[in-house]
């Protein structure tokens, strides 16, 4: 791989929620598991809202700029060791990815429209229900806190 061609070793993770705090997950073409979305910057200077933005039109084709839908900075950073078997898209050496949690709040569910080669099928669910599916201890970490997110927004 070409340095231009690695991954950026810093994501985001965009919890999708209604007012009525149900989740949304989506599940991974290439391992199956339930997830929030999540996507790492496409360039070094890309700032973490654009990089949530974009994640969220490219995986579920919510425009988190409609003013009925509101993206939210929860100023939380996760560091995790990435799985060996995911290294090979990093440059060499890197063994940990930056990760920047985020929340899409919704008036209610809204129709998603999926990208196929990254995800097979969505689902809504109860946010402790959401939370238990994830794979990944941030992603269902992220969701226990909604609670409080949603408490400060007065939702």
């Amino acid at each position: 791989m070409s340095a231009s061609s690695y991954k950026i070793p810093e994501s985001v993770l965009v919890v999708i929620y209604t007012a009525q705090a149900d989740v949304l997950l989506i599940r991974r073409a290439d391992a199956g598991t339930w997830q929030s979305v999540t996507g790492s910057k496409d360039a070094v200077h890309e700032t973490w809202e654009e990089t949530a933005r974009r994640e969220v039109m490219e995986e579920t084709g919510l425009d988190a700029l409609h003013p009925h839908l509101k993206l939210t900075d929860w100023g939380l950073e996760n560091t995790y060791e990435i799985y060996p078997a995911w290294r090979w898209r990093y440059a060499p050496h890197v063994t940990h990815n930056r990760e920047r949690v985020f929340g899409l709040a919704l008036p209610h569910r809204l129709p998603v429209q999926l990208s196929p080669t990254e995800h097979t099928e969505h689902q809504w669910h109860a946010w402790r229900d959401a939370a238990d599916l994830c794979f990944s201890p941030s992603n269902a970490e992220a969701i226990l806190m909604l609670p409080h997110w949603m408490a400060q927004d007065g939702a």
